[in-house]
């Protein structure tokens, strides 16, 4: 009897060890944090974009994602996820589609926030301010002729693809649009949420927006905005290039966008984001940009282009002048609206707020 008892759990044992595993539940995800680089280690040195985040919010358990750009970093009481994509729309494209795909997370219900630095139009703001976007507009798909070979009268040697002339209407659907339009309602009550904080603000970046007397927001402190983003892979700087910029943005979204920051991977993150939304994987009326100006995208008067862009990227302090004051920016204004996700969650996974 003993050794028929004995023999059955040996079958038993078996048994199980042969049988598959259990797949592990996914993670659930109530807030995705898009960040775009990192200057060094994620926490104790200079920062970049994901740091604060890891560091504050906090982020503290790292996951490995070798599909990706760098390794992961999550809250499991807060329930979000921080990732850092990589500079340029190839590497933010690239990883979040490979995160929107990973089998280990459960984004079905998530909201995503980009928080990033960038250049911001004199007209419109001053450097250290937080700007949400509701337009996104891609600089990159286009035509190009060198400016010295323009006809006469063009302001420029950029053209709409597959347009003979700047701005030729009308403007192209489909694949050849370069607009993503994101959930108004949404980007109003996260503006509405952050709009009365007080941003960073000291001597340096002071000192730099006086020089702007020809438009006279560029000489107020850093305030939340609201003012749509303009992505592009190439950093370009300067009066002329800021003009097109606002033409651009305008061109592409009819009217209806007014071009107030500049910087590389949204429409990437988004392009990603529309088609992982296709896939069911994700909802992207739940997209967020939010990006903090540390630079202006044009000089001052009394200044030249070369002279205004060597001076942000080689300069005395070697980087732009409200670097830190805009990553202060980005997370102070973003944790606004990340806690008050999590915090009101029983609300807020099945419906937008509002």
């Amino acid at each position: 009897m003993i050794k028929r008892l004995a023999t059955l759990i040996m079958l038993l044992v078996g048994a199980l060890a042969g049988a598959p595993a259990r797949a592990a539940k996914p993670l659930p995800v109530r807030v995705v944090v898009v960040t775009m680089f990192e200057r060094g280690a994620d926490t104790g040195d200079t920062p970049g974009e994901f740091q604060y985040w890891v560091e504050r919010l906090p982020l503290a358990q790292t996951i490995a994602f070798p599909q990706g750009y760098r390794a992961l970093r999550y809250n499991a009481d807060k329930q979000v996820l921080g990732i850092c994509t990589g500079m340029g729309t190839a590497r933010s494209a690239a990883s979040i589609m490979a995160l929107g795909l990973d089998p280990r997370f459960d984004l079905s219900h998530a909201y995503w926030l980009v928080a990033g630095i960038a250049g911001i139009d004199p007209a419109d703001g001053s450097t250290g301010s937080a700007v949400w976007a509701e337009w996104l507009v891609d600089g990159d798909l286009a035509h190009e002729i060198d400016p010295r070979e323009m006809p006469a009268g063009w302001t420029t040697g950029y053209l709409p693809l597959s347009k003979t002339q700047p701005y030729q209407q009308p403007m192209r659907e489909g694949e050849y649009n370069n607009a993503l339009h994101l959930n108004p309602g949404l980007v109003h009550w996260a503006y509405g949420l952050t709009k009365d904080l007080k941003l960073p603000d000291n001597d340096k970046i002071r000192e730099l927006r006086t020089a702007y007397t020809a438009t006279p927001a560029a000489q107020q402190p850093p305030r939340v905005m609201l003012g749509d983003h303009l992505a592009a892979m190439t950093y370009w700087h300067g009066q002329y290039a800021t003009q097109w910029a606002n033409d651009w943005v305008k061109y592409w979204t009819q009217g209806q966008g007014n071009f107030v920051t500049s910087a590389m991977e949204d429409t990437g993150t988004g392009q990603s984001l529309e088609f992982l939304a296709k896939a069911g994987k994700v909802d992207f009326q739940r997209f967020l940009v939010l990006r903090t100006a540390s630079n202006f995208t044009m000089q001052h008067p009394g200044s030249t282009a070369i002279q205004s862009l060597a001076n942000e990227e080689h300069g005395q302090d070697k980087g732009y002048s409200a670097y830190l004051p805009a990553l202060e920016a980005a997370y102070l204004t973003g944790a606004k609206v990340v806690n008050s996700l999590v915090d009101n969650w029983a609300t807020c996974r099945d419906k937008l707020p509002k």
